[in-house]
């Protein structure tokens, strides 16, 4: 399969001038991410960057949080009859103070300015523009006196450049570069506070460029503040030597003369304000060769992306769906880079600022990230693992101060940027428990995937062990096991329903919720398998043994009787007709890898029923409750892609978007209120969604189109799997054609047999015919095996 060329395949076109944030195109390198917009008068290109964000932060009333059992002990007291903890006026004046470092406007990412690309209106007509996601490069379209011409932008992918080139077919005796002028433009949102950019114009060299010092602190409100860790960025722009240039009235801005040989050069730099000084490192001038070579490194990197898996599917709409998403994922994340927060690396003013566009670990943050195993992206991962290293010092801070327990009590919030509090301590949503095992969880799988020691030795043992510590703990507190239980139970209390809730007087919907009861499960197996995997089983003998005990003593999934028959719920005694926001019901099925397809009859009958039943408002559901129907076999793609079209923007990227009114919206709530808060990094997974419908591997045994028609063609490129496996398959006209795999690990082979006649192996030492409804067979590193029906 050329799978280069099945992304060329998928362009994202607009038809007319893209005036709006969410109608340009997405360009990025990882760090770098710009959006191209175009007016009737110019093109502005904005720009953003991973690494760049405004690092204050407010960290007050540290000495007023108090601890977890100071705080429970107070919680207990409030009668069960009130309606909510708040009417209680010391919980309210608590929360209200909890929560005010975060009603600060930072920390948040910062948008580094924008490039415009003045024309004259009379005689230049945009016509729309064209991104081409196999290589990166975006065409915008337009008639210059009547005749065709076309500006070319791409980001560099080995570097903080952007470039934008006249294409050469343009440039005739009639149609000379017909921009006029070029302006840098600084962010309007810039907080006043900041001190005031510094500018640069320089004529001669025809170059333009702006620094911005990103304070540690408030000067404000910390005179003596330490500068040495103040952060800067620069923006630059440069023409080509040969584009005549004038001075302007306006700030940052060239007036251009015409010119045939058009090309544009534009840098970020950012890092430490002692690093990214006041004097300006010089650009070369842009020449058609040193564009040209930027263009072509450019393309290998996006070709060497798009080498490591693909997909071929009848059904046009969910390829599209898989190359576009898996273009923006690549623009967005890198491991080089800070790991994107809730909307990646495109912003401007406002855009991509809700909720500080932190690090929300009660799935947000996560879910890109689920795409990378399959897809064969796992180095993408790498940039969680580095947030998660980065979360860890005040993770286990918290557990040990707040908490008095041991290991690490991930947090409900967090930001790439030092703390020494929790920036979201508020109980309501802080006592989240789901977090802590659901941070470290992808950890897991990375070594799942690749089965690399190494990675799992000094990369993701100790967040997982500090994460299995601290589960043990708060399990065996008092408070959450004994007679007052009725039972010997070690149980997850008080915890909170994501999104969903609160703390309720008397805790009657704050104990064993079942996202946190699926996640502290697998984390426990997990941890015991890494023992083993590591030879660690007796230097953690301890540990494993308190495991253990939890484990033999751990509570059941609630469940109760809805219309659709048995289903499991969020919480005990809960009513099975609740709007969630999350899908709590379904996250036994993923991410809890629990049950699925491997099920015995009756628990599957109970997790299809779960998934029927599901109501959901929408806004977290796109990518989390689809995913989990693929898992059981029951996803109706059409609905499914229904559901994404619902939620697609102009730029090709689906926002959240709600679906019912009854759980925390009203009737009159806006269904599309945040389509514009900004790039919704977290839908980048939905690939993932069809990995999964072509081949399941989460249980160690390879399992073939388990949620697709076998009528409808589909061909896979080497897709990830469980074992450090890379596959392919093709399936048409009612049966499986062929299944080819690699094996990176020499891992034990363990696959469903899709043909029950019986299977032909052929691999090196030889063909050999199978039977059974299971296959095993051990592997060597680096060998080809083929199957095909017998």
């Amino acid at each position: 399969m050329n799978t280069f060329h099945q992304a060329s395949q998928h362009a994202i076109l607009y038809d007319r001038p893209a005036v709006h944030f969410f109608e340009g195109a997405l360009l990025g390198n990882g760090g770098l991410g710009a959006v191209v917009t175009t007016r009737p008068d110019s093109v502005l290109i904005h720009f953003g960057h991973n690494n760049v964000w405004d690092i204050r932060i407010a960290e007050q009333n540290q000495d007023q949080l108090g601890t977890f059992e100071s705080l429970f002990a107070r919680l207990k007291e409030i009668p069960e009859h009130y309606d909510s903890l708040s009417e209680e006026n010391w919980y309210k004046e608590y929360v209200a103070m909890a929560a005010e470092n975060y009603s600060y406007p930072y920390p948040r990412p910062m948008p580094c300015g924008s490039l415009l690309l003045g024309f004259d209106q009379r005689t230049t007509e945009v016509l729309g523009h064209t991104l081409h996601i196999d290589n990166g490069r975006c065409d915008i379209h337009f008639l210059v006196h009547g005749a065709p011409a076309t500006l070319q932008v791409f980001v560099d992918q080995q570097a903080d450049r952007l470039w934008v080139a006249m294409k050469e077919e343009s440039l005739t005796d009639s149609i000379a570069s017909f921009v006029n002028r070029l302006k840098l433009i600084p962010d309007p949102s810039t907080p006043q506070e900041l001190p005031r950019f510094q500018s640069m114009v320089d004529i001669s060299s025809k170059e333009v460029a702006f620094r911005q010092t990103l304070p540690y602190s408030d000067r404000e409100e910390d005179a003596s503040a330490d500068i040495s860790q103040d952060r800067a960025f620069r923006l630059s722009a440069k023409l080509s030597a040969t584009i005549p240039v004038q001075e302007s009235d306006q700030e940052l801005e060239l007036r251009l003369g015409s010119g045939t040989d058009f090309f544009v050069c534009v840098q970020l730099e950012e890092g430490l304000a002692s690093t990214v000084t006041e004097l300006v490192k010089p650009i070369d001038s842009p020449t058609k060769q040193s564009c040209e070579s930027a263009f072509s490194e450019s393309e290998r990197s996006w070709q060497a992306y798009w080498s490591r898996s693909g997909v071929a599917l009848e059904d046009a709409f969910l390829e599209q769906m898989w190359y576009r998403n898996l273009y923006f994922f690549h623009c967005s994340v890198k491991a080089e880079a800070t790991c994107p927060g809730i909307f990646a690396n495109w912003s401007y003013g406002r855009i991509g600022a809700e909720w500080h566009g932190d690090y929300h670990m009660n799935y947000n943050t996560q879910q890109p990230f689920w795409v990378a195993f399959s897809s064969n992206h796992v180095d993408k991962h790498l940039a969680y693992v580095n947030m998660v290293d980065h979360v860890l010092p005040i993770s286990q801070k918290w557990a040990k101060n707040y908490y008095g327990l041991r290991g690490a009590y991930y947090p409900h919030s967090a930001y790439p940027v030092e703390m020494n509090v929790m920036p979201y301590p508020v109980p309501h949503w802080g006592w989240e428990i789901c977090e802590t095992p659901w941070t470290v969880q992808s950890l897991w799988w990375h070594y799942l995937y690749t089965m690399d020691k190494s990675f799992l030795a000094e990369r993701a043992f100790r967040p997982m062990k500090e994460a299995v510590l601290f589960m043990v703990d708060y399990m065996k507190r008092p408070d959450a096991h004994g007679e007052s239980w009725g039972d010997d139970r070690y149980h997850i209390f008080p915890t909170v329903v994501p999104e969903l809730y609160e703390l309720t007087p008397g805790f009657k919907k704050n104990s064993d919720c079942i996202v946190d009861l699926t996640l502290t499960k697998f984390l426990f197996h997990a941890y015991k398998q890494a023992c083993s995997e590591l030879e660690r089983s007796e230097d953690e003998a301890e540990l494993l043994a308190e495991v253990e005990e939890v484990l033999l003593k751990f509570p059941d999934y609630p469940v109760a009787q809805s219309q659709r028959g048995k289903v499991f719920v969020s919480v005990p005694s809960e009513d099975p007709e609740v709007v969630y926001n999350v899908p709590n019901g379904v996250s036994t099925v993923f991410p809890g890898e629990d049950h699925g397809l491997h099920s015995d009859p009756e628990t599957y009958e109970i997790a299809v029923n779960s998934y029927r039943n599901h109501r959901n408002e929408g806004g977290n559901d796109l990518v989390f409750y689809h995913l989990a129907g693929a898992r059981l076999g029951q996803l109706d793609l059409e609905r499914f892609k229904r559901h994404v079209a619902y939620c697609m923007l102009p730029n090709g990227t689906c926002t959240d978007k709600l679906l019912q009114s009854g759980g925390r919206y009203s009737d009159t709530t806006e269904y599309g209120y945040m389509g514009e808060m900004g790039v919704w990094f977290e839908n980048f997974a939905l690939p993932a969604v069809i990995n999964e419908c072509l081949l399941q591997s989460y249980n160690g045994i390879l399992r073939f189109f388990p949620n697709w028609s076998l009528e409808t063609r589909a061909e896979f490129s080497t897709l990830r799997a469980v074992g450090g496996f890379l596959v392919s398959a093709e399936a048409n006209q009612g049966d499986i054609q062929w299944i080819e795999i690699y094996s990176e690990a020499g891992s034990e082979l363990r696959l469903y047999n899709p043909w029950e006649q019986g299977v032909r192996c052929l691999r090196q030492s030889g063909e050999e015919t199978k039977f059974g409804h299971m296959i095993t067979m051990p592997t060597t590193p680096g060998e080809h095996i083929r199957f095909i029906r017998a």
